[in-house]
């Protein structure tokens, strides 16, 4: 009898030391979760629920934070321009990327640089848009147009690494392969091959195509392209018009080449 009740108090011993474990592993929990929503504020004053005795123990608690969070430095007034820059009538700026610099960047350097990009471009739309509100001239519009450049050359010289490593891999040159067809009324344009589940004899669908013209449409296509050859013509002959009436009214007027 002495044995049984002395296993007994045992066993209640050891459930009462994990009770008191529980306990104060939920009560570092709690402060370690308290302690990263004061600290995920910045440079504010400690809260006064916070007694002296925390203080003891953030060396431990830290290492047991269940959440990563980050300091929100700026917020909206990234879409507008520097402070320094409000109310001026022009803002200094670079000229926009060139084609050979974007060139000599890493594939990681252009992927950033993109993105700097967009960020700015964002910026200048913002501060298109409040102009237009304000009935104001917006600073430096110029700026749209260097992005909007350094843009367009840097999805170009991306594209050609992308053709570099297709031409190297698989020998074609466009993403999709395809060849030059002609339709029924005697255009050509680019026909893009496509997987399909059965080979090409036995569906219907591609079959239904024609990728010829007719012998009676060669006539018709004579007299389009000629068309075509008497709009340019026309074209051509009221721009120079143009540029001599100008020529006349402005004799010290440059012509652009």
């Amino acid at each position: 009898m002495a044995t049984t009740s002395a296993g007994r108090v045992l066993t209640l011993c050891k459930q009462f030391t994990n009770v008191i474990r529980i306990s104060s592993a939920t009560s570092t929990q709690q402060s370690a979760q308290r302690l990263t929503t004061c600290h995920s504020y910045g440079n504010r004053q400690k809260s006064s629920f916070i007694s002296p005795a925390w203080h003891g123990h953030i060396g431990a608690v830290r290492l047991c934070r269940p959440l990563h969070t980050t300091v929100c430095r700026r917020g909206l007034e990234e879409f507008f321009d520097l402070p320094e820059n409000w109310g001026e009538n022009t803002v200094k700026s670079g000229a926009p990327w060139d084609a050979k610099q974007l060139r000599t960047k890493s594939n990681e350097e252009l992927h950033k640089l993109w993105y700097i990009l967009l960020k700015e471009k964002n910026m200048l739309l913002t501060i298109e848009q409040e102009s237009k509100r304000q009935r104001v001239a917006m600073p430096s519009p110029e700026r749209l147009k260097k992005i909007e450049r350094s843009m367009a050359r840097l999805e170009s010289v991306v594209r050609e690494r992308e053709t570099a490593i297709r031409l190297l891999q698989t020998g074609q040159e466009n993403a999709q392969p395809g060849e030059l067809r002609k339709d029924v009324f005697g255009r050509v344009y680019w026909y893009k091959f496509r997987e399909y589940a059965i080979p090409w004899y036995m569906n219907r669908t591609y079959k239904k195509k024609t990728f010829f013209t007719p012998p009676f449409v060669e006539p018709h296509i004579k007299l389009r392209v000629e068309k075509h050859l008497r709009a340019r013509a026309r074209k051509i002959n009221h721009e120079r018009k143009a540029l001599a009436v100008l020529k006349s009214k402005f004799p010290l007027m440059k012509v652009s080449s």
